[in-house]
């Protein structure tokens, strides 16, 4: 006789509000007036997130935090909650720049009418009218309700819905850009491809690791690996059920898609995309590791060190030879990857190991590319944003606070100190030198020289390079825009200067739980 799961609602209603939102979002669309829409999404978006951080700060501080639910498909522990709480604080600042009308003419960065071939009448008719799609407030909502669903998934079969469903809204988003329609539309084919290959695969290997312990738990996969050992069942299931959560986070060599629809998509999107995806996918691979895989780790780790070092070598490399500022972001998020991939080497403990400083690099990391992606969308010309770096020659001379604001995040990016990313990167550089992964360790290192050429050239066309005639220009964007970008860049400084909240926070979190 089937006996339905019992679902610890009390536990669980942050996600279900967010999902819940988003489903309002779609009656918004089906019944409400053109002209009502715009207002009613973004109110709704703002309110229902809101809201949910407030209930995930409430289960993260209450007595039911460690709990299971859904037989134990659902893990409510301490690093889950941390990184849901993560992906609503970016989703905020997503939802102000996806609300950004004052940078082109009154519009928003979204396609008129997605259906419309780029260059036909029809399109050009949407752009007159003003027309755009509302239609991203819900699915972003979608998104984010699959990010909050794979922190916390316990079971193979969650972990694969949570990534279906974080992942269908990002290939429609990706190909909603209202200027440069092809090269929008091109990089949503990709993304799309490439993400319906790595969802099969994915699933492949959740099958034969199933297979392999007669069990869609986590925990119990890893009870049942610690006693029978290796097997060629499972580990082939680790090796593919990897390449899906490499190709989330844009490791080599999954990693072909990230430059083109980091450059593609609308820049609220890749702003708001780059941070909170990597944020939930990373969640999602550590409790896969650690607690499914714990016990074969003297197998996967070397197999994920050589993915590390080829990552990082190959986006810090990459970078540097790059002229548009979005694919250089782009590759440098690839290497980003590689710095959080080194993180995983290292060894769980109770005190600060690789889960929490994996989780302090996501939080630095997230702040400043948003605020990074942000700024990107303020610098235009007469067609658009400007994404060639000679354009953004004198820009510290014009506008000297913008070019500042972004020279901070280039620099916690590179991991300089008095910024959040030295703390992040000092972080996870300990913990795996603490597992003995001293070769990946020394090889981050070099890749963060690398890293510093590209950044700190960034920071040179800005101040110390003569303008030129078609150079680019700072448009003043909305009081929302605004304070996404000052709240990021206080945030990349404080989490620099005086990390220790923070760092507290996640060692009281813990690890995860079985």
């Amino acid at each position: 006789m089937f006996e339905s799961p019992g679902i610890s609602y009390a536990t669980l209603w942050p996600v279900l509000l967010v999902l819940a939102v988003a489903c309002a979002g779609v009656v918004v669309e089906a019944f409400a007036p053109r002209a009502a829409r715009f207002n009613t999404q973004v109110s709704l978006a703002l309110a229902g997130l809101v809201a949910a951080l407030a209930g995930t700060v409430a289960v993260g501080a209450g007595s039911s935090l460690g709990a299971s639910t859904g037989e134990r498909a659902l893990i409510v522990d301490g690093p889950g909650v941390f990184s849901q709480g993560l992906v609503l604080l970016v989703s905020l600042g997503g939802v102000a720049l996806f609300a950004e009308r004052r940078l082109d003419n009154g519009v928003s960065a979204f396609a008129g009418q997605a259906a419309a071939l780029p260059g036909t009448p029809a399109e050009r008719t949407a752009s007159q009218r003003g027309l755009e799609h509302t239609e991203v407030y819900p699915l972003m909502m979608f998104a984010v309700g699959g990010m909050m669903l794979f922190c916390i998934s316990g079971d193979l079969l969650m972990l694969f819905v949570a990534l279906e469903v974080l992942s269908l809204p990002l290939y429609l988003l990706t190909g909603l850009a209202r200027r440069r329609r092809l090269l929008s539309q091109e990089a949503a084919l990709k993304y799309f491809l490439l993400g319906a290959f790595s969802s099969g695969i994915f699933l492949y290997g959740l099958a034969l690791v199933y297979g392999f312990a007669g069990s869609m738990s986590l925990a119990e996969i890893g009870d049942v690996a610690a006693e029978d050992g290796s097997s060629p069942l499972l580990l082939l299931g680790i090796g593919l059920m990897a390449v899906g959560l490499l190709f989330k986070t844009g490791a080599v060599p999954f990693h072909s898609w990230t430059p083109d629809v980091y450059q593609g998509a609308p820049t609220p999107v890749t702003a708001w995309m780059s941070a909170a995806t990597k944020i939930a996918a990373f969640a999602a691979m550590l409790r896969l590791f650690y607690v499914a895989f714990g016990a074969e780790g003297d197998i996967w780790r070397p197999a994920i060190g050589v993915i590390a070092v080829l990552t990082m070598l190959l986006g810090a490399s990459f970078a540097v030879v790059q002229t548009d500022v979005k694919r250089m972001l782009g590759y440098s998020a690839v290497a980003h990857t590689g710095f959080l991939l080194t993180g995983l080497l290292g060894v769980q403990t109770d005190a600060f190991g690789s889960t929490q400083a994996v989780l302090f690099y996501l939080t630095a990391y997230g702040f400043a590319t948003l605020g990074a992606f942000a700024i990107v969308s303020l610098v235009r010309g007469p067609n658009g944003e400007v994404g060639s770096l000679e354009r953004w020659a004198g820009l510290g001379r014009s506008n000297p606070w913008v070019a500042a604001t972004f020279a901070v995040f280039l620099l916690s990016m590179a991991g300089l100190p008095l910024t959040a990313g030295f703390i992040g990167k000092w972080g996870v550089f300990a913990a795996a030198l603490g597992a003995g992964q001293w070769p990946v360790v020394a090889v981050a290192i070099g890749s963060s020289i690398i890293a510093i050429f590209f950044y700190v050239r960034m920071i040179m066309v800005m101040f110390f390079t003569d303008p030129r005639e078609d150079a680019a220009a700072v448009v003043t964007p909305s009081y929302a825009t605004t304070v996404v970008i000052a709240l990021s860049a206080v945030a990349t400084v404080l989490l620099g200067v005086i990390p220790g909240p923070v760092l507290s926070l996640l060692v009281d979190a813990g690890g995860f739980i079985g």
